[in-house]
């Protein structure tokens, strides 16, 4: 035998528990405002049978005044208690969205990288904006809707009962068959609600991608490509909203029908009734107000199944984000007196850094790295040479724990990177990326995103071995200047001495740098070569390189090929012994041993 909740689909199950769980914490004040809410409709209830008082004292020639009196106070009492209960269902309802929209972002931001390889950012922001709104409302007002709802709807079919229970019998069958056709109807809702949200993630994911390269798409002409998929994403969402609006108007409809019709069948039966006799005329008046009230919770019950079902399904999609694996070592870790004791650990002095047999590979795809070994010394500039997608910058992500290691292990100063947190791990390194990302913001907040505490002598400092002393200098608002989202405002080669000089300002002990000189003229690769040099004498440094200026000067090269070290040496050994990097130093051999 099957049982109610056996019929439930395993991801319905999760989704109703998680909106349970949003409204948990303020169930004190959603108690409060069911309260509220039932007070109002007991005073709006009440109502018809003092007007039935009216009409029968009216009859018999008695005075009013009582009546009146308590018709009034019962309306003013109503009003009172919606307003009251209104503005406790939204504050609270504000509640729950922050609280759901906190716990995304924070989740968000620490998803893996796996993670966010693998699903477009656009559609990962919709679920904190649309998709939380949704929730909001489940979570607080549809609940309330259906609880009141299913009350009203019993007292005032029992009030129904007490006026004539022959019209109530009238009245139940067209709730009855109205009933019917809602329960076929309600649960396309929240079908149909997840197949909206998905497709405003995806007018967000293309949005994202034509923003996101936006000089590439103006460079390319590709405005009316990109103007073309965001708007097929649009009349996607387009159609699955007009469906979902069909069934709404449909809902609509058939809430009202039960009104009408009811009131029909019960003006046609209750005639009959008042002609014969059998039911005097402040029954049957009592009883079509009644009728009319029932509109009322049957609103409130539709309403609040339908809110129900459209945070469902935006619940679906907000719990596909929570069952994302984050990384949950990144924060720092307090002592119990407060003091911030993440970097309590870190190495001193710079570290020696092996990669003792690294395999790797990402999803679907052949592998990246196979076994991968050799040492960095400490304190010294090691350079990773190879072709493209030899596995440099993989090797890069593993160092910084982006991904963990298939096989193999990476060791600073002999202890496995994995026993060591994220937070503790990357407090020890500066990484600096080929392209140099700059946040948006001021140059002065990206100066000191990882190093917030840095003095302005160590600012003046940095800005001096990188040669951004004048740069800076010459702009109106100095280090607080815009540079606008991405950094775009800023050229390439300002953007990589920017980065540089942001690295050297944590004070790392590895440094990891990615072909941080692809952008500079010749003046500012020799300055920043010299400062690399310099930075090697506090840390070990790792760096990409792809111009052979920049590989003469390590101390030791390890030479990739398909994720594999083919050699490893000095720039000598490997000229002398290595027939693959000769042949990809090419013509810069001469000029360079020049």
């Amino acid at each position: 035998m099957n049982t109610p909740d056996a019929e439930q689909t395993p991801a319905e199950r999760p989704a109703l528990r998680a909106l349970l769980a949003y409204a948990r914490p303020h169930r004190g004040v959603l108690a409060l405002v069911l309260l509220l809410t039932l007070l109002g409709s007991a005073a709006g209830l009440a109502q018809p049978l003092v007007v039935q008082d009216v009409l029968v004292d009216l009859a018999v020639g008695d005075g009013l005044t009582d009546e009146i009196l308590l018709l009034t106070a019962l309306f003013l009492l109503s009003v009172g208690l919606t307003w009251g209960q209104a503005w406790l269902s939204e504050r609270t309802a504000e509640r729950v969205v922050l609280q759901v929209r906190k716990g995304l972002i924070a989740r968000l931001i620490r998803l893996r990288t796996a993670e966010l390889d693998r699903v477009e950012p656009g559609s990962l922001t919709t679920r904190v904006t649309s998709d939380s709104t949704l929730v909001q409302h489940a979570a607080t007002g549809g609940l309330i809707q259906l609880v009141d709802g299913s009350i009203h709807l019993i007292a005032t079919i029992v009030l129904m009962g007490v006026v004539s229970l022959p019209l109530l019998g009238i009245t139940a069958a067209v709730l009855v068959v109205v009933g019917i056709a809602l329960g076929v109807v309600m649960p396309r809702i929240r079908t149909l609600t997840t197949r909206a949200q998905e497709s405003v993630g995806e007018i967000g994911a293309a949005l994202d991608r034509a923003l996101g390269a936006a000089r590439t798409v103006k460079a390319n002409g590709g405005e009316a490509t990109e103007t073309a998929r965001a708007g097929a994403a649009a009349e996607k969402a387009y159609r699955a909203g007009l469906t979902g609006a069909r069934y709404q108007a449909l809902i609509a409809v058939l809430a009202g029908l039960v009104v009408q019709a009811s009131f029909l069948a019960v003006i046609g039966l209750g005639g009959v009734l008042a002609a014969t006799g059998t039911l005097d005329l402040a029954a049957l008046v009592a009883f079509l107000l009644y009728l009319f009230n029932l509109g009322g919770p049957i609103v409130s019950l539709v309403g609040g199944f339908n809110s129900l079902q459209q945070g469902l399904g935006a619940l679906t999609r907000i719990e596909e984000l929570n069952r994302m694996s984050v990384e949950d070592d990144v924060d720092p870790v307090d002592d119990v007196d407060g003091v911030d004791t993440t970097g309590a650990a870190a190495a001193p002095v710079a570290p020696t850094v092996t990669v003792d047999g690294a395999s790797f590979a990402y999803p679907g795809r052949a592998p990246a790295l196979d076994g991968v070994e050799f040492t960095a010394p400490a304190g010294r500039i090691t350079a990773l040479v190879g072709s493209s997608g030899s596995g440099k910058t993989t090797l890069f992500s593993l160092i910084q724990r982006f991904y963990d290691t298939d096989g193999g292990r990476i060791l600073l100063d002999g202890t496995d990177i994995r026993a060591l947190s994220r937070a503790d791990l990357r407090r020890r390194i500066a990484y600096v990326e080929q392209d140099s990302p700059m946040l948006a913001g001021t140059l002065r907040e990206n100066l000191l995103y990882s190093a917030p505490n840095a003095t302005e002598e160590e600012v003046s400092e940095v800005l001096h071995r990188t040669l951004l002393t004048d740069f800076v200098a010459g702009l109106p608002d100095g280090l607080d200047t815009e540079i606008g989202a991405r950094g775009l405002a800023l050229s390439g080669g300002e953007r990589q001495r920017l980065a540089i000089a942001r690295a050297l300002l944590r004070r790392p002990t590895v440094l990891l740098l990615d072909e941080v000189t692809a952008h500079l003229d010749g003046r500012s690769e020799r300055a920043l070569r010299a400062t690399v040099e310099r930075a090697a004498r506090e840390c070990t440094v790792l760096l990409i390189a792809h111009r052979l200026s920049t590989v003469t000067s390590a101390d030791h090269l390890v030479l990739l090929d398909r994720g594999r070290v083919l050699d490893q040496g000095t720039h000598r050994d490997l000229l002398d012994r290595s027939e693959f990097y000769r042949e990809m130093a090419g013509g810069q051999l001469v000029a360079a041993t020049a």
